[in-house]
């Protein structure tokens, strides 16, 4: 009997490392023989720990179990149980999605190269091997992939800039500093599908011409950074990195560097410089990383999610990628549904679906019962959108059209309770204590800032024009997106919500 509990970060947080051990000891008192499995995730966060049990029929799904239901499972036989799911792809929340980045993640154990290759893995690869650098490019800028880390920009133009650089030495960059708050899609992967980011890397190390690859990764993700290091190990001892990748003869291999836990260095030049050992602020642009980038050499800096698919574009072919979405908007996206919310997870779906959609249908509305109030999306300096504009379909010119953006996918749900004058102090003020002060926009800018917004929270009307003014100049001065982004938050609330910006409201709050 195979039985999966998951190893990702969520579960373990949720008692998964517990539910594990109660296995092994009651199929050890009741002489049952069990394989248990650490898979990934499925990203149903609200039934983790979820315990699944591969059956003839397919992998049946219990959650959330808790340490003292596990005999009560074993009791049942692993059958008719108050805590029983059915058949994991039958989960609604689950069925509803697309998965294609994700395919794999919570389905095979993460570190087993052999179940990666039984479900699809290293296809890509191989066919990789068979065309030139130029092919290669060529694939990945007809799929329409575009940055999954925020910018949105077109990933074959990168790849391109980078092919057509002269250098005796080009880098691959994993951006895997994932910083904003209710993402963890990039987590997800490396800790439940970890190949995938191996075998993108490797891809894109083929088609650029780079034969060394770097995952910068956040201090704060110690089991991700565990299960990415065990698995290049595994992937160089197998062939699939090294001097000669699955016996081509062509080079690439990579490594992890962690982070120290600077949310600027999610900024590509910052991290550059961390990467170089040195103090983590952004750089003036240009010249781009693409020319000048890790070490002054040309440069591939992509996000997680853009690398982990990769393989999936190859394996499947750039058209069958490029026929999911909506207008430049090309693919799946992987939305981090986190916040005030009764399904909170992830949910892989091609672009076009609509905000409302996503937290009143798959989100299931707030946990509290409330009615939903603001979303926000795309991290902390991303924009507040009311009810109004959840008929927003999920795509980067459709969310830029509605002054927001879409970021790394993440998005937090408050619900009619939320006060939008403090959220838009706090976006201020995460801004001045991040800020590598570098620009001064974003370095006095976010601390005038905050001292602006109180002016406005003592009942100061006329700082409302300033805070405007403010922003406009945070906007189009800062050297990078995190002064340049931080109006986001505030203008969004200050233009739906403008009753928290009252005197009137500081009076009924207190």
């Amino acid at each position: 009997m195979r039985i999966f509990v998951p190893r990702d970060a969520a579960a373990r947080a949720l008692g998964a490392d517990a539910v594990a051990e109660a296995v092994a000891v009651e199929a050890r008192r009741r002489d049952i023989p069990v394989e248990i499995v650490r898979n990934g995730t499925r990203g149903m966060i609200w039934l983790e720990p979820l315990v699944e049990v591969e059956t003839a029929a397919g992998r049946t799904a219990f959650g959330p179990v808790r340490e003292a239901d596990v005999a009560g499972l074993f009791d049942a036989d692993f059958g008719s149980h108050p805590l029983a799911l059915g058949p994991v792809e039958e989960i609604p929340f689950f069925a509803k999605q697309t998965r294609l980045t994700f395919a794999r993640c919570g389905l095979i154990d993460p570190l087993s190269l052999e179940e990666y290759e039984a479900h699809g893995g290293l296809a890509g690869l191989r066919r990789a091997l068979t065309m030139d650098a130029a092919g290669i490019v060529a694939e990945v800028t007809e799929s329409g992939l575009r940055g999954r880390g925020g910018a949105g920009f077109p990933t074959g133009i990168k790849w391109n800039t980078v092919l057509g650089a002269r250098a005796e030495q080009k880098y691959i960059v994993c951006n895997a500093d994932e910083g904003d708050s209710g993402t963890f899609a990039d987590r997800m992967i490396m800790e439940g599908d970890p190949f995938s980011l191996i075998e993108g890397m490797a891809i894109a190390g083929l088609g650029v011409g780079a034969t060394k690859g770097y995952v910068y990764l956040r201090s704060e993700y110690p089991d991700a950074i565990e299960v990415m290091q065990a698995a290049i190990l595994v992937a160089r001892e197998a062939g699939v990195l090294g001097g000669s990748v699955l016996g081509s003869g062509r080079a690439f291999d990579m490594e992890v560097r962690v982070g120290a836990g600077a949310y600027i260095c999610g900024e590509e030049t910052s991290l550059l410089n961390s990467l170089e050992g040195k103090r983590g602020v952004v750089r003036a642009k240009p010249p781009l990383p693409a020319l000048e980038g890790l070490f002054g050499r040309p440069t591939v800096v992509n996000n997680v999610i853009s690398l982990a698919t990769v393989p999936v574009i190859f394996e499947k072919g750039a058209s069958h990628y490029r026929d999911f979405g909506l207008g430049r908007s090309r693919g799946t996206i992987p939305i981090q549904i986190a916040g005030n919310v009764r399904y909170g997870g992830l949910f892989e779906t091609a672009f076009g679906m609509t905000l409302g959609k996503l937290v009143e249908e798959i989100g299931g509305g707030t946990a509290s019962g409330r009615p939903v109030r603001a979303v926000q999306v795309g991290g902390p300096l991303g924009a507040y959108f009311p009810v109004e504009k959840f008929d927003t379909p999920f795509g980067y010119e459709e969310f830029d059209g509605q002054g927001g953006l879409i970021g790394h996918a993440g998005i937090v749900v408050f619900d009619d309770t939320v006060d939008m004058l403090r959220m838009a102090r706090f976006a201020m003020e995460f801004c001045a204590v991040e800020s590598c002060g570098k620009c001064t926009p974003c370095r006095i800018g976010s601390v005038r800032g905050i001292e602006t917004i109180d002016r406005i929270g003592r009942g100061d009307a006329a700082a409302i024009e300033i805070l405007t003014d403010l922003c406009e100049t945070m906007k189009e001065g800062s050297l990078c997106a995190l002064g340049g982004f931080a109006p986001y938050p505030v203008m969004s609330a200050l233009q739906h919500f403008p009753e928290d910006f009252t005197t009137s409201h500081k009076e009924a709050a207190e």
